[in-house]
């Protein structure tokens, strides 16, 4: 059998540059790969799971087609393309010459027109072909033999369409009848007008009933009012309409059968570019393990992708390579071939004699090796120490635990010498392990995974890319000691000293040199008081937070699970009589099939590729409207989630040392500042329904002469962005504690506050907290289901009463486009690359990023500040109370009951004086016997 595909090449790459807009992939040199990256898996994707045996990939060239000289003003409001993806192209070409897929072009016609005549051509002989593309007008194409092949997105399933899914989705009986619809329709996109008010709906119900657009025109006497006003006055640009979605079939391109066949990718092609990119994890799925970004960096040259691409090809925007100025070090520099001196330090007399080398030094780095990667729950394996570049210590420990400790003992003195500056890649980790060995480190800390996450929160910052990036040295890697994850893979225990110690050594060796490169980059930013000052000292309290966890009910939970359990079954009860049948809930072909075979909710159910009805949330929450039984359904998944996810696992996360549950708080990931959280993720326990905030029942004092005090920040974005913007009308609620939302009603509609209505109120909620994300009034009319007209008029008497508002918006906006960045009250930067971007859609996620990266970093600042202030204080008066818990906006603390009326004045008064502010901050308390009760 013969199979071929056919990409759509610019439809491609913009949807992988889309689909990772929110979290885009850069090279440390500040090359935007997220559309390259994504082009890579759709090849390697196809490849895999499709096997075709012949492919092409199709681009549009700048030379103007038919369709321009018909109508000028075809495609004439597309926005411009966004200047990452028009740098990613010549990417995007050499990736395919790299996987030997021809790349073919035809001047004059479109991408469309080139596939749709090597699609005919190629049935003609013999092939199954599928045009790769989300483009709905290539329905019109697909024949017995042709299908339309959309790529998945989002979570959302592969999508092939033949013949009978476009009639089923089109409500039509010829596939050709598609090119109607569209022609009544138009498409926005490409500016094909179409018939004014005519849109999806209208179309196939006229395309059903007449056939032909021809045929509509023909019998325009038998409709009524504006639709045959419409049609009659607008004839010729319909029939317009229709030729300009009319995809041609005779594209001057030849099937050479030969040139179509898969090969092999050119590794000596692809490699290189890999490289260049930091595919690393890419590079190793293509090419093996063996594949190393710094050593093919180091032997390729960097020209040789500024060169012209095949020739034929169009739309190439030069790469100005200036901007690549900062990209990483190319070098290959790695253990075996760089001089160093890593010393094993296994005796009594050693270890001494290193003890009192590392007490003379005002800093030292540091690293621990274990058996595992959770620091609550592993053993020490080792330590390893560095003071210059080049050199380091490795002190192994034996496998019981007092034997460990001892040796660990005598390193005491200098890990918890307040005099010496103590530096580590993760040092949080560090920090942990050791305090189960009863060692407290001690003293200022530079953490280079912190520092880089300051200098490039959007990245990653571990320890292996950063070294490849900014020291060009490869280190050794973890699986070539342990081998891969798995259930054989083993612990450091298992592999030689002596190998351990070059790991062992190097990690500390490198973590020095990186805090070299940091430090000036830190003072050029002028955030060293930011992590200083914040960050670092957090490092302590997040330590000690860890390893005090927090215990768990296990019997309400149990209970809970029982109590879920039997409501899962009676909702399954229930679907079973509303069906009519039973059947297995849980399996979504079943569901389909009940759902659009047997109840028929949805005559234009989407399928995924395997031939089963979609019944994804969002599908089922679209349809929740017109039955009941889906209702139940989705209040079925919940139930089930909610007891596999949190109430059955939350026992199993228990650490059997403690009987405590130890999460794990992430410092380096949200790229506003905020705190993360992982097994559990705390910051994901749901609180909107009541069943969700049961799972906060289960969260207890440690035992009945304890209490938790929650503290947490009330609107604290709000009365941040009051700060910020001193709006006049703002500050004034905030000062008189009045509730913010009537407030906001009041001024927006012009009335007093004791006359504001509920609905007036909840729609002020809305404006409130929408424009801190930068909610427009299609949003604000889609969230609150009013008219977008009254969305508008709303938030335009918000910003003519909170005038300081629109002021902040334009300052920092301004600020933003000018500097490429915004930054917080403490100097936290979020970058905003794209900000200045032609294209509307990014530059518009950059700018609501603008709007809100100052407020949600100002809170992120605000209670890392109170953390670490409380948490010393606590320590200063030698109370027994600990901080355990940090959720959002609100702190979880574990006290005996005799030292409540004590720590209540400390929470409060630290929190709201974490930062000096003209607005009121103002801080809810709550005690109880479990967190829910607290909160």
């Amino acid at each position: 059998m013969k199979k071929l595909f056919l990409l759509d090449g610019m439809a491609l790459m913009y949807r992988a540059h889309f689909a990772l807009s929110k979290n885009p992939r850069f090279t440390s040199g500040g090359l935007n790969t997220s559309a390259v990256m994504g082009f890579t898996n759709t090849i390697l994707d196809v490849l895999r799971k499709e096997k075709p045996t012949h492919m092409a990939v199709v681009f549009d060239t700048d030379a103007p087609t038919e369709r321009h000289t018909d109508f000028t003003e075809y495609k004439a409001h597309r926005q411009a393309m966004p200047e990452d993806l028009s740098q990613a192209m010549p990417y995007v070409f050499k990736l395919i010459h790299g996987f030997q897929i021809p790349l073919i072009t035809s001047d004059g016609y479109e991408a469309d027109d080139v596939i749709g005549t090597l699609a005919k051509k190629a049935e003609q002989e013999g092939f199954q072909v599928y045009c790769m593309t989300p483009d709905k007008d290539f329905a019109q194409l697909v024949s017995e033999n042709i299908w339309v092949y959309k790529p998945s997105r989002m979570g959302s399933d592969i999508e092939i369409m033949g013949v009978k899914e476009v009639c089923t989705k089109w409500e039509i009986q010829d596939v050709c009848q598609v090119i109607d619809i569209l022609g009544l329709w138009g498409d926005a996109v490409d500016n094909i007008p179409g018939i004014p008010g005519i849109g999806e709906k209208t179309a196939k119900q006229l395309i059903k009933q007449y056939g032909s657009m021809e045929n509509i025109f023909a019998h325009t006497h038998e409709l009524k009012g504006k639709l045959r006003e419409n049609l009659e006055n607008h004839q010729a640009q319909g029939l317009m309409s229709k030729k300009l979605a009319t995809i041609l079939l005779d594209a001057p391109v030849e099937l050479h059968e030969e040139s179509l066949k898969i090969s092999e990718p050119s590794r000596e092609l692809l490699e290189p570019l890999f490289a260049e990119l930091e595919f690393r994890t890419l590079g190793r799925r293509v090419f093996g393990e063996d594949f190393s970004v710094t050593e093919i960096r180091a032997t390729s040259t960097q020209g040789d992708l500024f060169s012209s691409p095949p020739s034929g090809n169009a739309r190439i925007t030069s790469i100005d390579i200036n901007d690549m100025a900062d990209a990483p070090i190319a070098a290959a520099n790695h253990i075996e071939n760089v001089p160093h001196e890593y010393h094993l330090v296994n005796t009594p007399e050693q270890r001494a004699e290193l003890v009192q080398l590392l007490l003379q030094q005002t800093e030292i780095t540091f690293d621990t090796e274990t058996t595992g990667i959770d620091a609550n729950n592993c053993e020490l394996v080792g330590l390893s120490f560095a003071i210059k570049p080049g050199e380091a210590w490795y002190i192994p420990v034996p496998a019981d635990y007092e034997g460990a400790k001892a040796i660990a003992d005598e390193f005491k003195p200098v890990l918890e010498n307040e005099s010496i500056n103590k530096v580590g890649q993760n040092v949080k980790y560090d920090i942990l392990v050791l305090k189960w060995y009863g060692i407290q480190v001690k003293g200022s800390l530079f953490d280079t995974m912190m520092a880089h996450y300051i200098l490039d929160p959007d990245t990653r910052h571990g320890m292996d890319i950063l070294s490849e990036n900014y020291l060009g040295y490869k280190p050794v890697s973890i699986t070539s000691l342990i081998g891969p994850k798995g259930k054989n893979q083993l612990t450091m225990r298992d592999v030689d000293v002596e190998k351990v110690k070059e790991y062992a050594a190097e990690d500390a060796d490198v973590t020095l040199q990186l805090k070299a490169v940091f430090e000036p980059k830190l003072q050029a930013v002028k955030a060293e008081q930011l992590i200083n000052e914040i960050e670092h000292p957090l490092i302590y309290v997040l330590a000690d937070m860890e390893f005090e966890g927090v215990k768990i009910d296990q019997p309400a939970l149990q209970e809970y699970s029982k109590q879920l359990d039997a409501e899962v079954k009676r909702l399954e009860q229930t679907v079973y009589e509303k069906a009519g049948m039973k059947f297995n809930v849980s399996s979504p072909k079943q569901l389909g099939e009940v759902l659009f075979e047997k109840l028929m909710l949805d005559p234009n159910a989407k399928k995924t590729k395997t031939g089963q009805y979609q019944t994804g949330e969002d599908v089922l929450l679209a349809l929740a409207a017109k039955s009941d039984i889906v209702r139940d359904i989705l209040d079925f998944r919940q139930m089930l989630k909610l007891k596999s996810t949190y109430v059955d696992a939350l026992p199993l996360m228990i650490n059997p040392k403690t009987g405590r549950v130890h999460t794990s708080y992430n410092q380096a990931i949200a790229a506003t500042g905020r705190l993360s959280s992982n097994n559990p993720n705390l910051q994901n326990i749901p609180i909107r329904t009541e069943r969700g905030r049961e799972v906060r029942r289960a969260f207890i004092p440690r035992d009945a002469n304890h209490i938790l005090l929650s503290a947490d920040y009330s609107q604290i974005e709000l009365r941040i962005i009051a700060e910020i913007s001193k709006d006049p009308n703002m500050l004034d609620a905030f000062a008189k504690n009045l509730d913010i939302h009537t407030a906001t009603a009041a001024n927006v509609y012009g009335v007093a506050i004791e006359d504001v209505t509920s609905e007036q109120r909840r729609n002020a909620k809305a404006v409130n907290f929408g424009i801190i994300y930068g909610q427009s009034s299609f949003g604000l009319s889609q969230s609150l289901g009013i008219p977008r007209k009254e969305a508008t008029e709303i938030i335009e008497q918000y910003f003519v009463q909170f005038a300081g508002i629109k002021s902040y918006m334009t300052e920092t906006m301004n600020f933003a486009r000018e500097n490429g960045y915004v930054q917080t009250l403490k100097g936290r930067r979020r970058y905003l690359r794209d900000i200045n971007s032609a294209n509307s859609t990014v530059r518009g996620f950059a700018e609501r990023n603008a709007i809100n990266a100052p407020i949600q970093g100002s809170a992120a600042d605000m209670i890392k500040i109170a953390m670490i202030n409380i948490h010393q204080e606590l320590k200063n008066q030698k109370l027994d109370a600990r901080m355990t818990m940090q959720v959002h906006d609100e702190l979880i603390f574990d006290v005996p009951q005799t030292e409540i009326e004590a720590v209540k004045p400390i929470v409060e008064h630290f929190m709201k004086t974490a930062i000096v502010t003209e607005v009121p901050i103002v801080v809810e308390m709550g005690t109880g016997a479990n967190w829910l009760e607290a909160h």
